[in-house]
């Protein structure tokens, strides 16, 4: 691979496995040049759009995860007319079907919006753990396009393919999340036992042909994304509990015995859940040739980017990684949400790009189909800062140490360094003078501020350098928030 920076994950999450993935995890390199290839070029992006969508934003609630009969709280039922009875609840949760008509969807706009912030690929909740299918399945009728749903009717109904039409019509990658897991399913929660946690509630190795059906019913609707949706550049699957994990493996991997995990570490089972990964794999790149795929928190060949949860990573790491951040409210649509500000927004590019990482920002769409306006604000701050500095975004790596104090730094190929000045609360002009002591330009380079032309003087100290900001550049800067410096070249 041209490009071995970059991380792992941490924290599968409080909303998608409870247990603790860490930063030394081990990470299986991919073998097949396409996908390497494929690989370098998504390094390159560093940001896209991830977005949770389903039935359940008619409630406001976290995605699916009320379904699940664990005792965490993202897991607790406040919603419908009786929230104590599982299986009324569950009953009723489904029949949101019957009342999902969101007759605002418009991705073309969202599709702009993304293109204007700078980002670079879109994944969508093709489906979540719940098993409705935002897409046009022939194995479920727990869909979109089902009579059931009265969005079925619109033109637009297969809303999968409408996204993903629409962003790839204005030149982003199209990335398909599926959930591994589906809780409607009969195969995968058997109505002759009653769920027990997030996992299958029978035993898989008890019953091979029920849990077969499983297989082969994950299988074909994911072979149909690959196959009924145009290019597909990534297949970002969750659910890292739906995989084969013998126990000698799973002990070593949490780092404790089983028997000894501590209450609250793990509440629910671990269970053998072979979904057969590395044939699907194969059957899925004879359709779409350098595929990648992201098999999230499975140890192995199958996860070919590492996906840190709403969190960025310490320092630099030697994987390919990928931040997905919560832009505002939850993963999931969330009435009256508080956005990111700009600058935390911007400063959070900046940190996951000069550590070599991908930033993955999600938005949540409406019941109607809008995105609230505070995401609009945010993409269009992120694209006006772009507008400027996003050189020194695009096509980077990370330079040591990356970091010192509130300036991060990254380099390209040609060997320019380019030095981010991230704006303090009450800041709003850079310094007159700016130290960087770890690092010392080369003889007579050129130092510039992107955005402007200006060539900026600068003195060679005992450790380090420090570059001059004249007057009129501070009175007049070309962005807000962080600004950036353009070194030609470094003494290495």
């Amino acid at each position: 691979m041209k490009k071995t920076l970059i991380a792992i994950t941490a924290l599968l999450s409080l909303q998608s496995f409870s247990q603790a993935i860490y930063e030394d995890e081990r990470y299986v390199p991919e073998t097949d040049p396409l996908v390497l290839e494929k690989l370098d070029q998504w390094q390159d992006l560093k940001f896209g759009l991830l977005m949770h969508w389903g039935t359940y934003s008619q409630w406001g609630i976290v995605e699916s995860w009320s379904l699940s009969p664990e005792e965490y709280g993202w897991c607790e039922r406040k919603k419908g007319s009786n929230p104590d009875d599982y299986f009324a609840y569950k009953k009723e949760y489904e029949a949101l079907q019957t009342t999902f008509n969101p007759t605002k969807f418009d991705p073309d706009k969202w599709a702009k919006a993304a293109k204007h912030a700078g980002m670079k690929y879109v994944v969508f909740t093709t489906k979540h753990h719940d098993g409705f299918s935002m897409f046009d399945s022939k194995y479920t009728d727990y869909k979109i396009t089902s009579p059931k749903t009265p969005f079925s009717s619109n033109p637009k109904a297969n809303i999968a393919k409408e996204v993903f039409n629409s962003f790839r019509n204005e030149g982003l990658w199209a990335g398909a999340y599926f959930s591994k897991p589906d809780w409607n399913v009969d195969s995968y929660w058997w109505p002759k036992y009653p769920p027990k946690d997030r996992n299958v509630n029978y035993s898989p190795s008890e019953n091979p042909e029920k849990w077969q059906e499983y297989v082969d019913f994950t299988h074909n609707q994911i072979m149909e994304l690959l196959t009924d949706y145009g290019k597909i550049d990534i297949l970002w699957l969750d659910g890292g509990w739906v995989a084969k994990t013998p126990k000698a493996e799973i002990t070593e991997w949490y780092g404790k015995t089983i028997d000894k995990a501590e209450d609250g570490y793990l509440k629910h089972r671990i269970i053998n859940q072979d979904i057969k990964m590395d044939e699907l794999v194969v059957k899925a790149r004879k359709q779409q040739p350098g595929l990648i795929v992201v098999d999230r928190a499975v140890h192995g060949k199958n996860q070919n980017y590492l996906t840190p949860e709403n969190r960025v990573p310490e320092k630099t790491l030697p994987y390919p990684w990928e931040s997905c951040i919560i832009s505002g409210g939850g993963w999931s649509y969330t009435p009256n949400a508080k956005y990111m500000s700009p600058r935390e927004g911007i400063h959070t590019l900046i940190d996951v790009v000069a550590k070599g990482g991908n930033l993955l920002l999600n938005v949540a769409p409406s019941p109607e189909g809008e995105w609230q306006q505070g995401a609009y604000d945010l993409l269009q701050a992120y694209g006006d800062w772009m507008d400027v500095n996003s050189t020194a975004i695009y096509a980077t790596k990370p330079i040591a140490p990356f970091k010192e104090n509130n300036i991060c730094m990254t380099q390209n190929e040609k060997g320019n360094v380019f030095l981010f000045y991230m704006a303090g609360e009450e800041e709003d002009k850079i310094p007159s003078e700016v130290v960087v002591k770890s690092i010392t330009p080369k003889k007579g380079t050129k130092i510039t501020m992107l955005g402007s032309r200006t060539r900026l003087k600068w003195e060679k100290q005992a450790e380090g350098f420090k570059v001059i900001i004249p007057e009129k550049l501070r009175n007049s800067l070309p962005s807000k928030y962080a600004w950036t410096l353009k070194i030609d070249a470094v003494n290495q």
